[in-house]
């Protein structure tokens, strides 16, 4: 009999921030996969559990392992950091699952799990910067052309959507948040647009910082920082961003 797959999403990755649902399903797992940092913050729970890692770049050999385990029989816990469905793994398992699907094996063997995405948590930590409509954007180009990105960013403020952006820096794009910046300030954002990010959300050394738009420019960040760019009507509030929604205070 064939195993069912969870694709987990499990928030930062300290069970403090995970959903119950989460944690219950890697506990009745007989094999957790996931990327080696994404384990690493799991394995001190599920000591007697087994696992399979892959580093970075190795995506779909972690969800074929998945298959494999799973169609042996075994129930595997497949977990991503944030939420499986925002720049997470359930989608390359559904692709992959034609692939594998049998009489004993298809979709009723995989059950996608939510958990708390860096926009979420990240906005905690700011106050309220997506309080009204917004959109989430990556700056990586690994998978996506840059061209197509800059139109993403081009609109989202010609639309005035709040803005929260992921991957914003790396080794080999560390100065693609200052382009960003530079194409959201062309296409109209004002330079003194309520900003702010967040590093390490939901993990040991967290810590955030409010600015304007003008001052994100010359921001250094890293690969664990996710960035808020305000809309038009957001404002600081302290150290706080607060995107309003339009209630009237009288």
């Amino acid at each position: 009999m064939a195993g069912q797959i969870y694709i987990i999403g499990m928030g930062p990755g300290f069970k403090s921030m995970m959903t119950e649902a989460a944690f219950s399903a890697m506990e009745k797992s007989d094999v957790i996969v996931g990327y080696t940092v994404y384990i690493d913050l799991v394995k001190e729970h599920f000591p007697e559990k087994e696992f399979f890692t892959t580093p970075m770049k190795k995506e779909i050999e972690r969800c074929r392992a998945c298959f494999d385990y799973a169609i042996s029989g075994k129930d595997v816990a497949f977990i991503c950091s944030g939420d499986a469905g925002v720049y997470g793994m359930a989608a390359p398992m559904f692709e992959l699952l034609p692939e594998y699907t049998t009489d004993n094996f298809g979709e009723e063997n995989i059950t996608v799990i939510p958990g708390v995405t860096a926009a979420i948590s990240g906005a905690a930590v700011l106050g309220a910067p997506i309080n009204h409509d917004f959109c989430v954007i990556s700056l990586s180009d690994l998978l996506t052309p840059w061209d197509r990105i800059e139109k993403r960013l081009q609109a989202a403020i010609m639309g005035d959507f709040a803005i929260a952006i992921y991957n914003p820096s790396s080794h080999k794009r560390h100065d693609y948040l200052k382009k960003a910046c530079s194409i959201m300030l062309a296409a109209g954002a004002d330079k003194n647009r309520a900003c702010g990010y967040v590093e390490n959300i939901g993990r040991e050394g967290q810590s955030y910082n409010t600015c304007t738009l003008k001052e994100l420019m010359d921001t250094e960040v890293n690969m664990f920082t996710t960035v808020f760019i305000g809309n038009s009507n957001s404002k600081i509030i302290g150290d706080k961003i607060v995107t309003p929604r339009g209630y009237k205070y009288e």
